[in-house]
């Protein structure tokens, strides 16, 4: 694996969609692995969920990489990361509202609607950003939800700084327009 440490995502990615030998992902997972465990551990807050959670994201990708050209494997995979624990604490939000629903029904309701409203708009939302072309969501996911600076995407993308803020501004510009274009049973 050390022989393997000078290769960039890509380098390994191109390989691996070459010849289609899964060793190449497992060291590209094996870089991720750290940081998949903060990105679980920051939203899960406890260290078993988030280990299963890490194990989660390394069978998902598994299974996802043959079937997508993934271009931007940390930004791909820190989504996939992010999605799983989002959807476990809304499962779990959901949970603890039907267990304390005997207790406090009226109280609950608001909250429940609250908390179905904010899931349909974060669904709404990821499938957006995956409309958008491949540098603007590369940007957005960068800035937005890595909070990554303007000069940190110029680094990790090779981008102008010109072309990063047009991408983020042209991204947010297309994220607003498709959410609008949604029939309103989808809102």
């Amino acid at each position: 694996m050390l022989s393997h440490s000078h290769m960039t995502d890509q380098e390994l990615l191109d390989h691996y969609y070459a010849d289609g030998n899964t060793r190449w992902l497992g060291v590209l997972l094996s870089r991720y692995t750290l940081l998949l465990f903060g990105v679980s551990m920051k939203y899960l807050k406890n260290e078993e969920e988030a280990k299963d959670a890490v194990q989660f994201v390394f069978l998902k990708a598994l299974t996802e990489i043959p079937k997508y050209k993934v271009t931007w494997f940390k930004s791909w995979i820190y989504m996939i990361a992010r999605n799983h624990c989002l959807m476990l604490l809304r499962n779990k939000g959901t949970v603890k509202s039907l267990e304390e629903h005997h207790h406090h029904v009226k109280d609950e309701i608001p909250e429940k609607t609250a908390l179905e409203e904010r899931e349909m708009l974060l669904n709404r939302m990821d499938e957006a950003v995956n409309e958008l072309n491949d540098e603007q969501r590369t940007c957005i996911t960068m800035f937005y939800l890595q909070k990554l600076s303007y000069q940190e995407i110029v680094d990790r993308t090779g981008y102008s700084l010109l072309q990063v803020k047009s991408y983020i501004q042209n991204g947010k510009r297309n994220l607003k327009i498709t959410l609008q274009k949604r029939p309103e049973h989808e809102r």
